[in-house]
């Protein structure tokens, strides 16, 4: 009974574990960069913007290909004019065919007819500008692919270190339940002998329960964050239901005045969409200005269908110039021009509020490392405190509630400090965003 009994725990053991493991999963921050920059959503969609934007540009290539087209046709008639022009297109026309009442009162003829029609450009100024806007705005849809990896890359740092704050949370929260715990025995032993009274007890409990409470929450943060971290990284439960992150640490960084550089990809996005709009302006100007097209035709015609025994062919340059558009063209160059302008406006504004961005980064970093600073100088005072204070208690110097107290302000200093190491961390990836240099 015993060896049955033993077996069935060490077999529950296995299966628990087992399931633990297949719970939880440790990823590096590297893995997660990695696994987002190939899964992510965003970045995919920002992917297939780009790949449109090639194919929208590739479709200006009409402006200098030729356009062929291939037609076949089959019509009857007893019109003169047009039973005529059939006899003369297949060639056929005989002294017969001048007959007056026969050119007058012609019989039902018919025509079979195959052409092979060309088209092409000569001098088509407007559509070369409007191919030079299109690529700018190819070049626009590739700034903003790779400004969306950058930022995924940022969001994936930041849940990461988010993810690192909450187990880090957990830890400080489970050494402050033991703490608090052994207080409430303390209490709860000198109760016993008639030394405190039972509030104080009471509080000691309430204190538990409220750390209880916490740990609890805490928790449910870190399964938080483990999903949101597996949204950004673009992975379901297949890769674990919790993630386990390595422990955090403040990050390295020189603390600096950076400059911002206008090569960042989502500045020279902008600066291609101005590029893209001054195009259109000149593409608009270039719609007052005549086009020339080169044109041709090859024929075949026949009175027989699927019979091709008579070509002849058609060739020209054809001028045309649209003198007066109903103000049209006018009024376009004028929206394109405004435009133009408006987009000149927003990026100047952008990258003078970039700098500013740059500029409060480097501040809230100093700021963040003097935090840090005294909030470790606050965790040894508060520990020292807490070890006086604890020492006091067991002679019976203070009470339960200042030993409370000591101990929550512990615990709230070493949450602080913590705090303020993931600030300090996330803090710097986004100074590394807004510096970065493609």
């Amino acid at each position: 009974m015993i060896k049955q009994f033993t077996s069935v725990m060490v077999l529950a053991f296995a299966i628990s574990a087992t399931a633990d493991a297949q719970e939880k999963k440790h990823v590096t921050l590297e893995e997660a960069i990695t696994t987002a920059a190939v899964n992510n959503a965003n970045i995919q969609m920002a992917e297939l913007d780009r790949k449109v934007s090639n194919a929208n540009y590739h479709q200006t290539d009409a402006i200098f290909l030729p356009q062929v087209s291939v037609g076949y046709n089959a019509m009857t008639t007893n019109n003169p004019l047009n039973a005529f022009g059939f006899l003369l297109q297949q060639k056929g026309v005989t002294m017969q065919d001048m007959d007056p009442a026969k050119l007058n009162h012609p019989s039902a003829a018919q025509n079979y007819g195959a052409s092979v029609d060309v088209q092409l450009p000569l001098l088509n100024l407007d559509m070369i500008f409007a191919r030079q806007g299109a690529k700018h705005q190819e070049n626009v849809y590739k700034y903003k692919a790779q400004y969306t990896k950058e930022y995924i890359k940022f969001e994936v740092q930041k849940a990461y270190t988010q993810l690192q704050f909450d187990y880090q949370a957990q830890s400080v929260l489970k050494a402050t339940l033991t703490d608090v715990e052994q207080i409430y025995q303390s209490v709860k032993n000198f109760y016993d002998q008639g030394l405190v009274q039972q509030s104080d007890v009471l509080n000691a409990q309430v204190q538990v329960n409220t750390i209880e409470s916490a740990l609890s929450k805490a928790e449910s943060n870190i399964a938080n964050a483990s999903d949101g971290l597996k949204l950004l990284m673009g992975v379901g439960e297949e890769y674990g239901h919790i993630l386990i992150p390595d422990t955090l640490t403040r990050k390295d960084s020189f603390i600096e005045t950076p400059t911002l550089s206008l090569m960042r990809s989502d500045v020279m996005a902008m600066r291609s969409a101005l590029e893209a709009t001054n195009a259109m302006v000149k593409s608009s100007a270039m719609n007052f200005l005549p086009r020339i097209i080169a044109f041709g035709s090859y024929q075949f015609n026949d009175s027989q269908i699927f019979k091709f025994k008579n070509d002849s062919y058609l060739a020209g340059i054809s001028l045309s110039w649209t003198v007066f558009s109903g103000n049209q063209n006018r009024s376009k160059y004028k929206s394109a021009s405004y435009q133009r302008d408006k987009m000149q406006m927003e990026l100047d504004h952008y990258i003078d509020k970039s700098k500013l961005e740059v500029s409060k980064t480097t501040r809230d970093l100093i700021d963040l490392q003097k935090e840090i600073d005294k909030q470790q100088a606050s965790v040894a005072h508060a520990s020292e405190a807490l070890r006086i204070l604890s020492n006091r208690f067991k002679e019976g110097l203070v009470s339960t509630t200042d030993l409370l107290m000591s101990q929550a302000q512990l615990s709230q200093h070493r949450l602080t400090l913590v705090q303020a190491v993931m600030n300090y961390n996330i803090t710097t990836y986004y100074q590394d965003l807004l510096t970065t240099i493609n």
